[in-house]
């Protein structure tokens, strides 16, 4: 058998799927600090294969391809949304906020001190995901996490 090109990864890698995959690599390097690590382009131009690292922390980047899905796409403007939220621990959200910002990041709300003590931001990127960044604080606050689940929705049978 033939040596392998990489060493076999044994951690989950999440894939993100866009509409504009090598806007979005270069977004996300400007945005949020990400490197980039390779793109695969196909004879079209769309990315069938990227890689970003924050960290050493790999994220896979790719265009949607509805031709190889029956017809469907899958990137969050095909599907209307999406259901996940890509975090990031970083030195200082304040400053990581103003920096995706001025990158093209809609800020969602935030940062704000938050009851579990980080200061914490929910943004969106351009291409339709979610980010939350958070900057590690002194800890859990009591009497904060009362007042804060007190206005908390309770659902239907709360």
């Amino acid at each position: 058998m033939a040596e392998a090109h990489r060493p076999m990864r044994t951690d989950v890698v999440p894939e993100i799927c866009v509409d504009g995959a090598a806007t979005a690599l270069d977004f996300y390097v400007d945005a949020f600090g990400a490197e980039e690590l390779l793109r695969h382009e196909a004879p079209d131009g769309r990315i069938i294969h990227g890689e970003i690292s924050f960290d050493g922390f790999v994220v896979f980047v790719v265009d949607d391809f509805p031709e190889l899905n029956n017809g469907k796409g899958s990137s969050p403007t095909a599907i209307g949304g999406t259901p996940i939220t890509l975090h990031r621990d970083v030195a200082d959200v304040d400053a990581a906020v103003d920096r995706a910002v001025a990158a093209g990041a809609t800020l969602v709300w935030g940062p704000e001190a938050m009851f579990w003590g980080d200061r914490y931001a929910r943004l969106a990127d351009p291409f339709g995901h979610q980010w939350s960044l958070a900057t590690p604080g002194p800890g859990p606050d009591a009497e904060a996490k009362a007042v804060a689940m007190d206005g908390f929705p309770q659902g239907e049978d709360g």
